[in-house]
Formats: structure tokens, C-alpha cells, sequence
């Protein structure tokens, strides 16, 4: 039906930077919120950043001033730039987005990415 694919992972130094992709493909009539959650070991699904439709956005505390969401409606495709990286930054990145489809039940519904991987270490 509709399937997210992240993209840009993968592993750097301290104060790199890394730009993520997520491309929504599939049944999509509408796309509103997108986002990235983060997951490390041991530690629960966070928040790092997302976008609403609109452009509104929002970032965790940790990630404010070093990472910006942004997308591209035409393209059906949402962007994470990571700059001045570090490790407590190393994690994997999914992608989320709240997608209607043409022949789907006429409501947003969330879809999950697969996941990439980023890791920050010297």
C-alpha cells in the first residue's frame, strides 16, 4: 500500500554532518505530518524532529540548533540534516508519516520506515 524508504545513514565522525531521506511512495493521495524518530540500544523510540504539512516543525531538546527537518511535497519526500554529530547521536533513524491513501478508509494513517542507521564515533 504505501511503503517509506530512508536513505543518508551511515557512519562519521564527531562534528560531521549526515542528510537523511525518507521517500513515501505508494497509495498517497495526502501526506500531512513527517517526521524522525530515533531508537538506540536499550532506550525507547524518541522524537527528533518533524514537519507538518504547513511547515511547522518541531526538534527534541538534544537535536535543537544542530539538526532541521524539511520536505518536499512534490517529491513526497522528507529530509533530516545532521550537523556538528555526535556519539549520543548515534541510534537508528525511522521515518514516520501520517499518509491518506485514494482508496484507503478516507484517514491518516501512520506508516513506519525501516530504518537507518547512523553512528557517530571516532
Amino acid at each position: 500500500q504505501v511503503q517509506l524508504v530512508e536513505s543518508g545513514g551511515g557512519l562519521v565522525q564527531p562534528g560531521g554532518s549526515l542528510r537523511l531521506s525518507c521517500a513515501a511512495s505508494g497509495n498517497i493521495f495526502r501526506i500531512n505530518a513527517m517526521g524522525w524518530y530515533r531508537q538506540a540500544p536499550g532506550k525507547e523510540r524518541e522524537l527528533v524532529a518533524a514537519t507538518s504539512s504547513g511547515g511547522r516543525t518541531n526538534y527534541a531538546d538534544s537535536v535543537k540548533g544542530r539538526f532541521a527537518v524539511s520536505r518536499d511535497n512534490a517529491k513526497n519526500t522528507a529530509y533530516l540534516q545532521m550537523n556538528n554529530l555526535k556519539p549520543e547521536d548515534t541510534a537508528v533513524y525511522y521515518c514516520n508519516a501520517e499518509i491518506m491513501g485514494y482508496t484507503g478508509d478516507g484517514r491518516y494513517n501512520q506508516y513506519w520506515g525501516q530504518g537507518t542507521q547512523v553512528t557517530v564515533s571516532s
